[in-house]
């Protein structure tokens, strides 16, 4: 269930409505940071203001960081006004972004192809509501954000469980775990954008061949410092789960929207 939006991806969960079937190949577009080497650390910014987010934020970090080609370190955010990015990392905010549609929001800016920085935000204004105020949703969504920020996609959006955090299920209650981590189907996908062995390779959960050409890059966009890419951004249309916006200077928006609402219609 979740959402991203990002310079070159936005992603605001929309959701279970969106009809959608499950997906083996989940890589969007080909898009990932670029690294001399594997595995590579993305730093997480933590800008969040409640104990549970914060704990919601440590536990993504360490479920995605069991992948063999990347790691995760959550690190003092550097956000500012209402979750600025920072060049070379994500930055993980929390607030009452208000009556909007929208229960996360995840964005990553792409320069040639490769992510230079990403954002997520989680909106308290949906959360402070008895749906969905409990620990396994909050985890699912934030699991799911981050998830984006890599290049992964949805792995399935029709409202049933995979038992990862990648698809639009919906937690009724703190007790109700499933979807709340990523599972081997995403960790194979991770495997396919990120390294050069699996480029053709038979992966197994599900079974799926790597369509993606896994590579190493000549520079790195992790950690980097670099020019902030143009603002803008689409205007979001209720119902509508991904957008893609050509901005100037060769940056491409694309943004994931996941509705709050669809996931308890």
């Amino acid at each position: 269930m979740f959402k991203k939006l990002a310079l070159l991806a936005v992603l605001v969960a929309v959701s279970a409505t969106l009809a959608g079937a499950a997906s083996a190949n989940h890589s969007w577009g080909g898009y990932h940071w670029a690294r001399t080497a594997n595995p590579f650390t993305v730093k997480l910014g933590d800008n969040l203001t409640t104990a549970d987010w914060k704990s919601d934020l440590g536990q993504t970090s360490a479920d995605w960081s069991k992948s063999t080609v990347l790691d995760t370190t959550v690190v003092t955010g550097g956000a500012k006004g209402r979750c600025r990015p920072t060049s070379g990392r994500d930055e993980i905010c929390n607030g009452s972004y208000g009556n909007n549609g929208w229960l996360g929001l995840a964005q990553i800016w792409l320069s040639g192809g490769h992510i230079t920085q990403g954002t997520v935000k989680v909106n308290d204004t949906y959360f402070s509501l008895p749906q969905y105020n409990n620990s396994a949703e909050k985890e699912h969504v934030m699991c799911q954000e981050v998830g984006h920020t890599f290049g992964l996609d949805h792995q399935d959006t029709s409202g049933a469980s995979l038992n990862t955090c990648m698809d639009y299920y919906s937690n009724q209650s703190s007790s109700d775990t499933q979807s709340t981590t990523p599972n081997a189907g995403d960790y194979d996908e991770l495997l396919c954008i990120y390294d050069p062995a699996s480029a053709g390779k038979t992966l197994s959960s599900p079974p799926h061949t790597c369509t993606g050409t896994g590579h190493l890059d000549s520079t790195n966009t992790v950690g980097a410092t670099a020019l902030k890419p143009p603002s803008g951004g689409p205007t979001l249309i209720p119902g509508k789960a991904k957008y893609v916006t050509h901005l100037s200077d060769g940056y491409t928006l694309i943004t994931w929207v996941i509705w709050a609402g669809d996931l308890h219609h």
